[in-house]
């Protein structure tokens, strides 16, 4: 009965103690974390339900090279491949973790001869085969906070992973999906070069017959050397693109194969899902929670060492030396030792632990409170490019119809003699912007869809 009592003692002890309390999440307020891209006063209504980051990646990316592409990135990036390797340093300190539950049983044979050179010499040999087993009591959750706090690393680490793999996957794309924004602007230079050319060489014979001034041809002239530029500059950017993607593939700085631009088909309606399911899907954002879960568990072992270390060792020992006789064979010695150390004094460093401890804790949750909060504000500046660049585009749509038909309508004129030439130079110049506007304008709407998809934590299937 005593026994009885002393256990159910023990035990509210410990429990009152929370050395074995399990992590729980604080109370952090998900609520509101995107601004509505409409009215500025309001947030985002959470949709539970659906989450246009639960999409696997193929059904985001449906190019047939893009999706190539991602594969190939996806096999030989070396940061993956980096973050896969510590996923597997961390499952193998998980293990130890797990056997330090265990005792430790340790093998140490040892033998002597002696000779006493006497008038009748004698041998005496001698042999010990100890078998030595210590075991550590987890009396006070020593053990199992760091068990725990191993875990939460482990967790920690293969987010890293999926964080990594997100981050190859939107950074793959944004390259791809830029290298065919500067391909379409190439395209639109090289026509306004052929068609800057035309014109130069129009004045060159208007200036012939009389009917252009010198300055018309050095204008024409000029306007053809600046497109030449401009076609130069989006040259150098490609090879760039090019080079950047081929580093994200680990391969030597080579031409990517691709597709055409307006040829892309993204989502264009979204279930943004913010609330709970951000913090599901969101790798980073679960990372930062298991960096949280590993400090708690990590205060649980600083508080642990001040209470008592209970050790118990058992000896088996097969030998022939038994005192001060020999005996053959041998005999079994067996003994069992148990020893509790109890932490007194230690110069301040168990409590200048528990201490470091509780202020890494309170970094850990700063950091998981502020990373939430990065997140929301990645969803909607995603979210609020998206509907701008949208509405931009359709404005450039109109612009560049306006030009086509400015341009159509001075040359009209200046054929009857009823403006100028430059009139003409001028509104082919702002098609040639219009037209790269709108297509800069369009990409940057397939960048948005590309940045909503990583903020929504997209990318893991």
């Amino acid at each position: 009965m005593k026994k009885i009592m002393t256990i159910a003692v023990c035990s509210l002890m410990l429990a009152s103690c929370g050395l074995y309390n399990k992590y729980e999440r604080p109370d952090v307020n998900t609520q509101g974390l995107v601004r509505d891209i409409q009215n500025d006063g309001d947030t985002l209504a959470v949709n539970t339900d659906e989450n246009f980051g639960n999409l696997p990646w193929r059904e985001v990316f449906t190019d047939p090279q893009l999706q190539a592409l991602i594969e190939q990135a996806l096999e030989n990036n070396v940061d993956l491949r980096n973050a896969a390797l510590n996923v597997k340093m961390m499952e193998t300190a998980l293990t130890c973790a797990k056997l330090a539950f265990l005792p430790s049983v340790a093998f140490a044979p040892q033998g002597t001869i002696s000779q006493v050179q006497m008038d009748g010499a004698s041998v005496s040999r001698t042999y010990q085969l100890p078998i030595a087993a210590t075991w550590n009591v987890d009396l006070f959750g020593n053990l199992l906070s760091q068990k725990r706090s191993a875990q939460m690393k482990l967790l920690a680490t293969k987010d890293y992973q999926v964080v990594v793999q997100t981050n190859i996957i939107c950074g793959v794309a944004n390259l791809y999906y830029t290298l065919m924004m500067l391909d379409e602007q190439l395209a639109i230079v090289t026509d306004m070069e052929q068609l800057t050319k035309e014109t130069w060489e129009m004045m060159q014979l208007q200036m012939q017959l009389g009917r252009a001034r010198s300055t018309s041809v050095q204008t024409a002239e000029a306007n053809y050397y600046s497109v030449q530029a401009k076609k130069a500059d989006l040259k150098r950017q490609i090879r760039e693109m090019e080079n950047s993607m081929s580093l994200l593939l680990n391969e030597p700085g080579h031409q990517i194969a691709r597709g055409q631009f307006y040829n892309q088909n993204l989502p264009t309606e979204f279930s943004t899902g913010v609330g709970i399911q951000l913090l599901s899907n969101r790798a980073d954002v679960h990372a930062a929670e298991m960096a949280l879960a590993q400090c708690y568990y990590n205060t649980e072992t600083a508080r642990s060492q001040f209470y008592p270390n209970v050790k118990i060792t058992g000896t088996a020992t097969f030998t022939n030396s038994l005192g001060g006789s020999i005996v053959n064979p041998g005999k079994w010695i067996l003994s069992a030792v148990g020893s509790l150390t109890q932490p007194i004094f230690q110069h301040g460093q168990i409590v200048a632990g528990l201490k470091v401890a509780k202020a890494q804790q309170e970094q850990a949750l700063n950091t998981f409170q502020n990373t939430i909060l990065k997140a929301g504000n990645e969803v909607s500046n995603a979210l609020l490019a998206y509907n701008t660049c949208d509405e931009k585009s359709k404005l450039d749509e109109k612009q560049v119809d306006i030009y086509k038909q400015t341009v159509e309508d001075t040359k009209l004129l200046y054929t009857s003699k009823g403006s100028t030439y430059l009139e003409v130079i001028q509104a082919q110049n702002g098609l040639l912007n219009a037209r790269i506007s709108k297509v800069t304008d369009d990409f940057n709407k397939m960048q948005a869809v590309v940045n909503l998809y990583q903020a929504l934590g997209g990318g893991s299937k």
